[in-house]
């Protein structure tokens, strides 16, 4: 009799535990409302960037219009080869967008810099048509 007793309160105290335990575990995080990092990289099933998004430091070494090339938001879409073939950046002085065809040098190139807008195309032969307003 006295071990039925001893295996019925030893019951009764996992329980207790249990319940204990259960209230008080904590809750799964949620997911943040905000990702805050400097860049961002999407891959492939094979570890291959196929998209990225990066913030370009002010780089004086490379001259832009007379000035150090500005600080630079870049977001690049990548094909299976590796060649950006969207191209869609952002800085103090403007944006640019570029969409790449298939072979190089194809391209269209839209420019807001400025005051200045342009529209570039350019074809696998070489041709190129500058569109300004």
């Amino acid at each position: 009799m006295a071990t039925q007793t001893l295996l019925g309160v030893l019951t009764v105290v996992n329980l207790g535990l249990v319940g204990y335990q259960s209230a008080h575990a904590p809750r799964p995080a949620s997911p943040p409302d905000v990702i805050r990092g400097r860049a961002l990289e999407i891959v492939d099933d094979r570890g291959k960037v196929r998209a990225s998004i990066t913030v370009l430091p002010e780089d004086p070494k490379h001259p832009w219009k007379g000035k150090p090339y500005p600080e630079t938001v870049l977001l690049r879409l990548i094909t299976a080869d590796g060649r950006p073939n969207v191209k869609l950046g952002a800085g103090k002085n403007g944006s640019g967008l570029l969409i790449a065809g298939e072979d190089d040098p194809t391209y269209v190139q839209v420019l807001a810099e400025g005051r200045e807008t342009t529209v570039r195309l350019k074809d696998t032969d070489n041709r190129e048509r500058v569109i300004r307003p």
